[in-house]
């Protein structure tokens, strides 16, 4: 017997489709990851954790890019054809996962990692440039150990509409796990960040050729698309 489901249009709601999430993994190329930090100081601690979680992922096969935030613009404070939005938003389509790094400032993730996701757009004509691709995040901290920044980027990578990976990284006094040669040192906090590359390129491998069914909606599938762009664009908001 077939429950009463009224409000739903029987043509558009699709069961699960085991063969489809059971696909052979076709892409051949390396996970192809992007790396967002959060600090322009000159030493910056979640640049070098960014760049020490860099060297392992490319251990691990990895194809990877930092974007330097210096120079970016805040957001709506510049058009969408400002060089380093473009460079971002082009790395942003390019990548099948994303490393997002921030210190945490005030209890809180830094306004400099906020502005470079408030540049990533949620649709880009017909793209959504984040949608499906995996996320891990990681903080650095000046004192005890926090979690405040990686818990805010967990909501934004929801909002985003990424698969955030479950294991993540908090370094505490950040200022001491780095020696005058700008690498970290062997510690557990290392071996937590070896632990959270590890899992995002697994889940990039694992999610990155059926990421579109994965995120493949009923409601969107029910609202045609240039619906779907006159709301999620529209001027007022």
């Amino acid at each position: 017997m077939q429950p009463d489901l009224p409000n739903i249009d029987p043509q558009l709601l699709q069961s699960p489709d085991t063969a489809r999430l059971a696909a052979p993994l076709v892409s051949t190329h390396a996970p192809r990851i992007l790396m967002l930090y959060g600090s322009l100081r000159e030493r910056s601690f979640s640049r070098l954790a960014t760049e020490e979680a860099a060297r392992i992922l490319q251990a691990l096969g990895a194809e990877v890019k930092i974007f330097n935030p210096e120079g970016l613009p805040l957001a709506d404070g510049a058009p969408d054809s400002h060089p380093k939005v473009v460079e971002l938003r082009t790395l942003a389509a390019w990548s099948e996962g994303m490393v997002w790094c921030s210190p945490e400032r005030h209890g809180a993730m830094t306004g400099i990692m906020k502005t470079q996701i408030d540049w990533i757009p949620l649709a880009q004509g017909a793209v959504r440039p984040t949608q499906g691709k995996t996320l891990a995040v990681m903080q650095v901290c000046g004192g005890s150990q926090s979690f405040n920044a990686v818990n805010q980027m967990r909501v934004l990578g929801r909002w985003m509409r990424m698969i955030t990976i479950p294991n993540q990284s908090s370094v505490a006094k950040a200022f001491q796990e780095f020696g005058d040669d700008n690498r970290m040192k062997p510690s557990p906090y290392y071996d937590r960040i070896v632990d959270v590359m590890e899992e995002l390129v697994k889940f990039t491998l694992l999610t990155r050729d059926v990421s579109p069914y994965l995120v493949d909606r009923y409601s969107e599938r029910k609202e045609s698309g240039e619906a779907l762009m006159r709301r999620v664009n529209q001027a007022s908001i």
